[in-house]
């Protein structure tokens, strides 16, 4: 897992907000398993609040989260995080993988949203494929 770094000002408004790149995790499990094509389901487990997405990885992703999340929830809301994680929608995500590859566009990563101290999310990845 490689942790991203969020940028300050989205730091300030989330700072229980982790975000890791486990892009290559993922390719390791599919490279493991020996499937060469199929899909990746991804998710967060248990009680833990964190979520899986597949985004570009660019400093123009986080300004658009914090814009929206201004909007959207305001800082003075009660169970902020709980309802940042409901509005990122499902705690997964499926990738499909091709010979033995996982099939992102060039700049995708898979990205792993925790919240809480230390918090660095608990995921699964099932595989599905032949």
């Amino acid at each position: 897992m490689t942790s991203i770094e969020v940028p300050r000002r989205l730091a300030a408004l989330l700072p229980t907000l982790s975000v890791m790149d486990i892009s290559e995790e993922v390719q390791a499990a599919v490279t493991e398993s020996g499937k060469q094509h199929g899909i990746a389901f991804l998710g967060g487990v248990g009680t833990t609040p964190c979520c899986v997405r597949v985004n570009e990885l660019e400093q123009g992703f986080f300004a658009d989260v914090e814009a929206c999340l201004g909007r959207v929830v305001p800082e003075s809301m009660r169970e902020r995080e709980r309802l940042i994680l409901l509005l990122l929608g499902g705690r997964g995500e499926q990738v499909p993988f091709s010979d033995g590859k996982l099939s992102l566009g060039t700049w995708q990563r898979v990205l792993l949203f925790g919240f809480g101290p230390r918090n660095r999310g608990d995921w699964r990845v099932t595989l599905l494929g032949e």
